[in-house]
């Protein structure tokens, strides 16, 4: 019999999976109401009220699962569970829907004048002339971040006569045939449309990634939304494109700092908002309870739960194993990812040597979720990473081979994209640790850790000390650097290191080197 702490409200239909098993004890109280019986309890299951801290867990010793009924776990200490062996899970997927419809309602609202028009009619007035909208129908709607959100919008775009043109640099042909859209550069997708709505995670690349600079590339009279994440959208540049009539209006429900108080976004007729609603549906409540109700029941059934945060419990002599090339391999799918922005279609991996003597597919599994980590806006980690390049329909591959090239052990990962291949291999050395030894096939030895440049350049005197100077004049220190050829003349890398990363002017920079082909920035 497993005891499980309700922490949180939660309705019992969002219970039902826990409530018919036989082998589970429910206990619908708070943290504070259960303290006598916190040693006591096998899994807690919370919302967004109660904070799972450290200290939390020191109270229970026999807690083996938390689950967080929606997709943040801001409030659950992660490295804390991972620490103590506790598996946490939530529910990423289970707004789905809500957040579409939510975005498809912001959008009719935004287009139509909707809000406005009703504040109008409150005051007493009837200014029917004063908010004409806008039809979708015929127009070009612009979908930034194509995951299984953008999906869902695109379908209903498409029932209200809307053409879909979308960005995602991790986005497939096939994927994109599939659900009938046309795949851009943003360069090229931000003229084109009408309308633009994001959907991407937010991360180092996507902050502010609609600013003053690529908003001005879009059509004057433009309309935005963001339903996704604060940030994505740089709100003081909105604001000023805004007033200067450029952006026509936009639709918000999310914000940098929330509740956005006094915000002066708020206080213009062209933007309506509001309190972060995309999740905020009686079904998306009911179905993010569900779903991480059933993960607590597979986790005690003895089978592997499909949407775990943190690390899966393996065995202790399989983790000493694995340990030492547990973050080689995340490390080799985080380049791999960074460094073809572009769709995927198979991911091969290839073990070398007598190390691995033991179920590679666990080393396998975190590879892909480095891979999945800046490129998705859901967790993905061991346990889900092969689902989640399954829904993207990229094939994964592993094979063992006796070929080491003189290393004790030798991985080796080979990325196949709509346009280009790229491949990386690395190894583990006793007392040295983990080793980048070749980089498309050029052999190469560094360290994989900090912000790193990754440069494919004309093989050609002076092209590493013009690369150099550059930097140099701009008050860059490059801390390592690693080059690489396999003829004189012919092809040639660079591999840099720098003490932080490298700003988007440095990047322009750089492209003034012509012998330069090729240039990723990689952070680690």
């Amino acid at each position: 019999m497993y005891r499980i702490l309700v922490a949180d409200a939660i309705k019992p239909e969002g219970l039902g999976p826990l409530l018919e098993a036989s082998n589970i004890e429910l206990i619908q109280q708070t943290v504070e109401e259960a303290a006598d019986e916190l040693d006591q309890i096998d899994a807690i299951l919370v919302r967004s009220a109660t904070k799972v801290t450290e200290e939390l867990m020191d109270r229970m010793p026999k807690l083996k699962i938390i689950a967080r009924a929606g997709v943040g776990v801001d409030n659950i200490d992660i490295p804390a569970a991972t620490k103590r062996g506790i598996v946490v899970v939530n529910a990423p997927d289970g707004n789905t829907i809500s957040t579409a419809e939510h975005t498809f309602a912001m959008m009719s609202s935004l287009m139509r004048h909707i809000p406005q028009a009703y504040a109008s009619l409150k005051r007493g007035e009837w200014k029917r002339s004063s908010y004409t909208g806008t039809e979708l129908r015929g127009k070009t709607l612009g979908i930034v971040g194509f995951g299984r959100i953008g999906g869902e919008i695109a379908s209903r775009a498409k029932a209200f006569g809307m053409e879909v043109v979308v960005f995602d640099p991790f986005l497939t042909a096939d994927r994109a045939k599939k659900m009938s859209v046309t795949s851009l550069p943003l360069n090229e997708l931000l003229p084109k449309a009408d309308i633009i709505t994001v959907h991407t995670p937010l991360t180092s690349e996507t902050r502010g990634l609609l600013n003053k600079e690529t908003l001005s590339a879009c059509k004057k009279g433009v309309y935005l939304l963001n339903c996704a994440r604060g940030g994505i959208i740089d709100e003081e540049d909105l604001y000023e494109l805004i007033i200067q009539g450029h952006v026509a209006g936009a639709a918000l429900d999310v914000f940098v700092e929330e509740p956005p108080t006094g915000h002066k976004l708020l206080e213009l007729e062209q933007v309506i908002a509001t309190p972060h609603l995309g999740a905020s549906t009686k079904e998306a409540q009911l179905n993010v309870a569900v779903q991480v109700a059933q993960e607590v029941l597979t986790y005690f059934n003895g089978n592997p739960v499909s949407n775990s945060i943190n690390l899966p419990a393996i065995s202790k002599e399989v983790f000493t194993k694995v340990q030492p090339f547990h973050k080689l391999v995340q490390d080799m799918g985080s380049i791999a990812s960074q460094s073809v922005k572009e769709g995927i279609q198979e991911i091969s991996i290839t073990y070398a040597g007598e190390s691995f003597d033991f179920d590679t597919a666990i080393l396998t599994k975190t590879l892909i979720s480095g891979f999945f980590k800046s490129r998705i806006d859901v967790p993905v980690n061991e346990v889900n990473a092969l689902l989640v390049a399954k829904e993207r329909g990229i094939t994964i591959g592993e094979k063992i081979s006796s070929e080491t090239f003189g290393y004790a052990n030798l991985i080796t990962v080979k990325v196949k994209g709509d346009s280009r291949e790229f491949t990386i291999s690395g190894t583990y050395i006793n007392n040295y640790g983990a080793r980048i030894v070749s980089l498309n096939e050029f052999k190469i030895d560094f360290q994989p850790e900090g912000n790193l440049l990754y440069v494919q350049h004309t093989d050609k005197p002076g092209v590493i000390g013009h690369l150099g100077k550059l930097l140099g004049d701009a008050g860059v220190n490059i801390a390592t650097m690693q080059v690489g050829r396999k003829q004189a003349g012919g092809e040639a890398i660079m591999l840099l290191s720098f003490d932080k990363p490298l700003d988007d002017s440095l990047r322009t920079l750089l492209d003034q080197v012509q012998e330069i082909t090729y240039m990723v920035r990689i952070t680690l």
